[in-house]
Formats: structure tokens, sequence, C-alpha cells
């Protein structure tokens, strides 16, 4: 079967055999698959109505190992279609456990779990899996140098979705948190703010794989570097299966958050700001770790600030609108101790990835000041 395999020179295998194939390349794709016995267990323990708490732990491991394959299967399919769909695709699913979840959170009404999810993902990012990125290419260097050119562009491109996204909480803060009609106000800014957002989102997909594609070169013949394991349409059916897989176990995983909550006195914020990007980055903290530490630095690069640019100039706005369609009060007023650590986190990375140069100190100082930040949203309460 040519579909699953093409690369394969001797002779066409039986279906069995390509099906084997198939299963056998994917299950050993990643050390986290070894989790997707949690799959069934998450689903049917939200089917059976189970202890809410059983409900999210076990909904909660099951997504670690379908955002694995969600990204071998993308990546996979990404290889079969040549480099401008390719990227497409690899722009759509890089985020696409983010996107499932807050889609899942927003139509249940869990607001403020959503937007702290959104911070979290930027706040992980740029932080955490930037920092452990930096300490793995370095720790036995004295300096590791990168691309000052596509990480100057990529971290212009950041501060100025950051400033969208910071304008409306600091300005309801300010001006407008004791005026009449004040959330309306803040609503309608955040659904014109989410339009150019996702304006600016596309064009910068056209200046990245169309009109300036030749600045990306370096990072995309990395990538080209690995061999196609699977066939266009084997790695769309696993594409397709994690997709829905995530689309369940999200749907219980939010269901759970309450029972969570009351169980164990963790707030939603630390949940969804800390918690629930983690099931989000697992896939890409892999992926890059391992490239920076082979040396590709550039590429984990450029892995976290589009993932970073992604969530905010495309997922988060995205779930604006989808709000906004649903009657739901989502908006992009976030509260101000997640404004001031989404602003230092942008303004962190965009100091020490300018100058094209960074060392394992600098992945210390980015892993603990994450620390810092968890442990005092671990003991802040929910305010919103």
């Amino acid at each position: 079967m040519a579909f699953f395999k093409n690369a394969q020179e001797t002779g066409s295998p039986s279906l069995l055999a390509s099906v084997w194939h198939t299963v056998e390349v994917t299950f050993l794709s990643s050390y986290t698959n070894v989790l997707l016995i949690f799959v069934f267990l998450g689903i049917l323990s939200g089917s059976q109505e189970w202890n809410p708490s059983a409900v999210f732990v076990l909904n909660f491991l099951a997504i670690f190992p379908l955002a694995s394959l969600l990204s071998f299967a993308t990546e996979e399919l990404a290889k079969s279609v040549g480099q401008t769909v390719g990227g497409l695709i690899n722009a759509s699913f890089g985020n696409a456990i983010e996107m499932i979840v807050g889609i899942t959170a927003v139509s249940q009404g869990e607001i403020h779990m959503v937007q702290s999810s959104m911070v979290g993902s930027i706040l992980s990012g740029t932080l955490l899996v930037l920092g452990c990125c930096f300490f793995a290419s370095g720790y036995d260097k004295e300096t590791v140098h990168f691309n000052v050119d596509v990480t100057g562009i990529m971290s212009s491109l950041m501060i100025v979705s950051s400033s969208a996204l910071i304008i409306p909480s600091t300005l309801y803060s300010t001006a407008l948190y004791a005026a009449p009609g004040g959330n309306e106000y803040i609503l309608h800014l955040s659904h014109i703010t989410a339009a150019f957002l996702l304006l600016f989102y596309f064009v910068y997909l056209y200046f990245q794989l169309s009109s300036h594609s030749h600045l990306f070169s370096s990072t995309e013949d990395e990538e080209e570097e690995e061999e196609r394991q699977l066939g266009p349409l084997a790695a769309s059916l696993i594409l397709i299966a994690a997709t829905l897989g995530v689309t369940v176990c999200s749907d219980y995983l939010v269901e759970g958050v309450d029972g969570f909550v009351e169980a164990y006195g963790v707030s939603r914020a630390f949940l969804g700001l800390i918690v629930v990007p983690i099931v989000g980055n697992a896939g890409e903290f892999a992926t890059t770790v391992k490239a920076a530490k082979e040396g590709k630095v550039d590429l984990a690069i450029g892995v976290i600030v589009g993932s970073t640019l992604q969530i905010a100039l495309f997922v988060t706005p995205f779930l604006v609108l989808y709000g906004w369609a649903l009657g739901q009060p989502m908006s992009l007023r976030f509260n101000s101790f997640e404004t001031a650590c989404f602003s230092l986190a942008v303004v962190v990375m965009n100091c020490l990835i300018r100058e094209g140069r960074s060392n394992y100190f600098a992945g210390v100082l980015l892993c603990g000041t994450y620390l810092i930040i968890a442990i005092a949203f671990y003991v802040h309460p929910d305010i919103v």
C-alpha cells in the first residue's frame, strides 16, 4: 500500500504489513505513547460519570499521548505535501491542543480558565521551554549562537501582538472598571482587536511561507533532513483519530474542573495558567529540547517563538470571536496579575534572543522565573 509508506523500495507490501508498519512507527514515535491506556480510561470515566477529580486527572493524562500523536501525524503529513502546504498544515495544527481545549471551555462558560490558559501557553513557551532549550544547548559551551534576523522579525511581531492583548486589560483597570457599561466597551474592543490580530496572522503566514520564505530557509532545511516514515493517507487517519480523541478528552477534562478545584482547593487560574499548558506544550517541549541539544538552536527557537505567535495572533483572537458567536463574554481583559506576568515574559524573551547569542545561565534564569510565577499563581486566589 503505497499510501501508507511511499518510501518502500522492496515491492508492494500486503495490507496487513502496511497496517502493522503504521502502528509500529506511530507507537514508537514517542515515549509518551505508553500513556495511551489513559485515553480509554479517561473516556470511560467521563461517560460513566466517575468522581470528577478522577475524570479530570485521567483525561489530563490521556491528552499527553494524543498531543504527541497529533504532532507526529502533522509533521509526517507536512513532509508529504510540499513546503508551502506543509507549512500551512504545521501552522494550522501547531497549537491544536490549546485550540480544542479552549473551544470546549468557552462552550461550557469557563472563560477565566480559557484566558489563563492562553497566557499560560505563552509563559510556558517563552520562559520554561525556551529556558530548557538554552540550558540543553549551552551547558557544555561558553556561548550559543543563532540566526538573529529571523528571531528579530518574530520577536518584533511578538511585541506588537502582546501590546494588542495588553491594551484592553490596561484600559479597563485604569479607566473603565467603574464606568457604566465598562465590560461592554471591553467586549467591543476585544472583538475589533481580535479581527485585526487574525489579519496580522494571515499576513505573517504569507510573509513566512511565500514572500520572504528565504529568511526562514535555514530552519526549514533542518526540518527537511528527516526522512518521511508514513504516507499521506496513514498520517491523515492518525491526525483525524488524535483530533477526535483530544476533542472528547478535553470535553471531559473541562467538565471535571469544578470537582478537582473543590477537592484540592486549587484555583482555576492555576489550572489554566500552569496545568493545562503543560499538556499542550508537551510535544513541543520534547521536540525543541532535543533539537537544541543536537545544536539546532535556530530550529528550536523558531518553533518556540512561532508557537507563541500563533497563540497570540490566532488562537486567542479566534476564541474571542468564537465566544462572541456563542454569546459568551470571552474578551481580551485579563486580570492585572496575569497581564503583568505576560508583559514580563515577552520582555524577557525579547531581551535574551535579540542579540543572537545565549548560554546555559540564561536558561536557568528563564526556568527560575517561570517557577516563581507558577508558585505565585498557586497561592493566588481566583480574582477576575
